[in-house]
This record gives structure tokens, C-alpha cells and sequence, in this order.
């Protein structure tokens, strides 16, 4: 835990992004009755009743020195889903950094090994290459669950959503 407190207290280096990834299983929900709107003087009105509509990952990217965040949406949480996520921070969101600073927890797909899964050798090595790996153990403190801000985030969903 030390290494990783030391990884947060480092200067800003543009060039060196620090980045935070965690993830989280959402369920999916669909509403059974139509909501009744808002009207003067009454509140909008939602049933209690769902219908379960499917589970989704949220992979979760904070970059707080830069004020950057995103959230990739997949259909599942494997290995490959986990690689995906790393080439997209990789080659789309930081494509100019020199290395990322990676800080994540310690989850099974968490692993180097992901992206020789997902990948040939040598885009996986690449890509192992582009980010300087930190574990924080258990929780990487990227909280999944707190009402975030929506300003300066963005989102990927699968197009089967």
C-alpha cells in the first residue's frame, strides 16, 4: 500500500498520466408500468415494479491530475473485456503519454497475462510496455457507486445495449 500512496503523492507529469481503474457489475432494469410525469404540484411517479433486463459491466477510468474520466460499458467482466479496456485508455484516451501510470486493485483479470489473452504477443508486449502497473490491493479508490459529477466524462456502450 505504501508504493501506491507514494505513486499518488509523485508530481503532475502530462506525460506520465496517473490513471485509476476499477470496475463494477451493474443490473440492468426495465420498467413493468409507464411512469406517470411530474404535474403542477405533484411529483413524477415510478412504480416500485421492475422487470431484470441483463447485467453490465462499468469499467470505470479516472485520471484525476488531468480532470479526465470515462466509463466503458461491456456486456461481461473477462480478461479480454479487462485488455480492451487497457488498448482503448492506451491508444485512444492517451496515445501521446510516454507511459501510463496504471493504479488498480488486485481482481483476477487485473493481470498482465489479460492481454496476451486478447492479443498477439506482440500488441499484448506493447501494450504491457505502455503503462507502469501499481495494485492497490483490494479497493483502488475509484468509488463506482458515489454520485460523480457527469461534467468532463465520457461513456462507451456497447452497441447491443
Amino acid at each position: 500500500m505504501e508504493d501506491v500512496l507514494a505513486v499518488y503523492t509523485r508530481p503532475h507529469d502530462p506525460a506520465r498520466p496517473l490513471v485509476c481503474l476499477d470496475e463494477s457489475s451493474k443490473q440492468l432494469t426495465k420498467e413493468t408500468r409507464v411512469p406517470v410525469p411530474m404535474k403542477q404540484g405533484q411529483p413524477a411517479r415510478v412504480d416500485y415494479e421492475y422487470e431484470r433486463n441483463g447485467t453490465a459491466n462499468l469499467f470505470m477510468m479516472f485520471a484525476p491530475l488531468e480532470g479526465w474520466r470515462h466509463v466503458k460499458v461491456t456486456d461481461r467482466r473477462t480478461a479480454v473485456d479487462f485488455a480492451h479496456a487497457l488498448k482503448d485508455l492506451s491508444d485512444i484516451h492517451f496515445p501521446n503519454a510516454k507511459q501510463i501510470v496504471l493504479v488498480q486493485d488486485n481482481l483476477n483479470t487485473h493481470k498482465k497475462a489479460s492481454l496476451y489473452e486478447a492479443f498477439p504477443a506482440a500488441e499484448a508486449r506493447r501494450l504491457v510496455e505502455r503503462f507502469e502497473w501499481n495494485s492497490a490491493g483490494i479497493e483502488s479508490g475509484v468509488e463506482l457507486d458515489r454520485e460523480l459529477p457527469l461534467q468532463n466524462v465520457s461513456i462507451d456502450l456497447p452497441t447491443a445495449l
